[in-house]
């Protein structure tokens, strides 16, 4: 760390976050108030309150003045959005007043999916409807390139995962498993996880902020194959039944779908997508990023949720909540969300949807580096 390095840790800085409300922003608001700094939210307020020490300043940000209330210089401004227009407001009425610029992105704007360890310099899609994340995240990457690439520092993360997950992707599996019964997987050879803990996330990006790093970076923990995160899961979470491995070709034919949305099963991806879960994190890992919940290799999954977050997932309120073991049966009695559909394990959750279909460019700056004075 060098002397410019201390000093910003000891500085006490001005961090506008551009939401807040919602489950990144809140964990990137309460690291930057543990660390002391004065921390304002710009958002509507209707996605959940902000942590007790921030400042809240509601504003449609697609209202003329909606930035009339974050006035004066900002030592970082983090933007978490992917609506082009709200980029482009918060462009227009912040950009000259920021001394760094962090735009929260996703490894979902790469056109291959297909090919392990890839890096930040992979190709983009080109963005054809911008409705869609991945579009309007590249169509956002481009936008406040082309006005802040001298203070920008773009931050791809991978599958985010943590107690508090809304989409419950990774947690759904500690869950399930720690309900017993035997439990449907799909086909496990040649498939990986990848994720990264939502708290150490949050803490890489003030931290790199603090030291105004700049460039691009994939924020992605080690990839482990899905057996051996199903093992793992099965040891911490004391797990006695059987898993039952499902064709790909069967769990299709009966309308379940891959990685998220409604029938579907979390984690699961096509074959020819794995290298979605195997991407290089190598520049995240070397910057101080990784660790947490997510890396078992220093902190078993044993830590991804305590005994009473299992339970409270799990919701047994719910009818037909008791663990089923009926192999044969692919199709779970109706429920709000995964947790209430028993056997196969998720068939309620997340799209029918993959990763973002192919295209082409790449942005420019995807090498992680300090400021031009050194800093």
């Amino acid at each position: 760390m060098t002397t410019k390095d201390r000093e910003r840790q000891r500085t006490k800085r001005r961090v506008l976050v551009l939401g807040g409300t919602g489950w990144l922003g809140g964990a990137i608001v309460r690291v930057a108030l543990a660390r002391g700094d004065h921390v304002v939210c710009l958002a509507r307020g209707e996605s959940g309150e902000i942590p007790e020490g921030a400042t809240l300043v509601c504003a449609d940000r697609r209202s003329p003045g909606a930035y009339a209330g974050v006035a004066g210089h900002w030592d970082e401004v983090i933007e978490l959005a992917h609506d082009p227009t709200l980029v482009a407001s918060a462009l227009d009425g912040l950009a000259d007043r920021a001394a760094h610029w962090t735009l929260v992105s996703t490894v979902s704007v790469y056109a291959d999916t297909g090919t392990p360890g890839a890096d930040e310099r992979a190709e983009l899609i080109e963005p054809q409807d911008l409705s869609r994340y991945p579009d309007a995240k590249v169509a956002a990457e481009r936008a406040t390139t082309a006005r802040l690439a001298d203070r920008l520092l773009i931050i791809r993360p991978g599958l985010i995962a943590g107690p508090g997950d809304p989409s419950d992707r990774l947690g759904y599996w500690p869950a399930r498993l720690w309900r017993g019964g035997d439990v449907l997987v799909p086909r496990m050879e040649g498939r990986f996880v990848q994720c990264i803990d939502v708290d150490d996330l949050a803490g890489w990006i003030i931290e790199a902020g603090a030291r105004e790093l700049l460039g691009i970076v994939d924020a992605v923990g080690e990839s482990h194959s899905m057996r051996g995160f199903l093992e793992i899961t099965s040891t911490v979470t004391e797990f006695t039944g059987e898993l039952v491995e499902i064709e790909d070709e069967i769990l299709l034919a009966h309308s379940i779908g891959y990685w998220a949305g409604p029938r579907s099963i979390p984690l699961w991806l096509p074959l020819a997508d794995s290298g979605f879960a195997r991407r290089d994190g190598r520049q995240y890992l070397g910057a101080g990023g990784g660790g947490g919940r997510c890396d078992h290799s220093s902190t078993p999954w044993a830590a991804l949720w305590t005994t009473s977050e299992l339970a409270a997932s799990t919701d047994p309120g719910v009818p037909d909540s008791t663990p089923r073991k009926n192999k044969s049966s692919l199709l779970p009695p109706g429920g709000r969300r995964s947790s209430e559909s028993l056997d196969p394990p998720a068939l309620v959750l997340g799209s029918n949807g993959k990763p973002p279909s192919p295209a082409r460019n790449q942005s420019a700056s995807s090498v992680l580096r300090e400021p031009a004075d050194g800093g």
